[in-house]
């Protein structure tokens, strides 16, 4: 039970319903995060904006998913681990052992993924102060300066999700049932 109110398009602010009709579009349904964040017109307008911002990174689709399925591990965020969950498998971004390991907060078999995934949780853990040697690894690994700043802003994105569904304690849709 939701803490918060999911709104549907009918139940929302005005100023939220066009935001929820399209995620309703783009969906098939209505995530209950977005029902969720359209208690505040504005904190849904920064997930979809920033979300479309953080999609044209330089990072690849697969390791955009890294870093929001680390993020919403590390921070309990059990709705979005389904919800990236679902759309990494269903759009094929990652191999199923990575989506997996990262769910499990076990190691991936792929060194720059891996490298990826231990960079976030620092990004993290050091509020973004990381170590020299953890941007050096990042760095070894094939990572830019420009992609180190992408991952804090995966970070912030995520956190963003993470937070608002820990707060409001959303439950998960019927539709990513199967990927909790």
């Amino acid at each position: 039970m939701s803490r918060l109110p999911i709104h549907t398009v009918d139940s929302a602010h005005p100023e939220a319903q066009p935001r929820l009709q399209t995620a309703l579009k783009n969906n098939g349904f209505l995530p209950n995060l977005i029902g969720v964040l359209a208690n505040a017109p504005t904190a849904l307008e920064m997930y979809q904006e920033v979300g479309a911002i953080n999609g044209r990174t330089s990072l690849s689709a697969g390791e955009r998913e890294v870093v929001q399925i680390t993020a919403a591990v590390t921070n309990g965020c059990g709705f979005c681990v389904a919800g990236h969950t679902a759309l990494t498998r269903k759009k094929k971004l990652l191999p199923d052992e990575v989506v997996e390991a990262l769910r499990g907060t076990n190691a991936i078999n792929d060194p720059k993924l891996q490298q990826l995934a231990q960079f976030t949780l620092a990004v993290m853990e050091h509020k973004g102060n990381v170590p020299d040697a953890d941007l050096a690894a990042f760095h070894a690994a094939g990572y830019s300066e420009q992609q180190a700043l992408e991952v804090v802003l995966g970070v912030a994105l995520a956190t963003l999700c993470n937070y608002s569904n820990n707060l409001a304690r959303t439950p998960i849709n019927p539709e990513l049932q199967p990927y909790a």
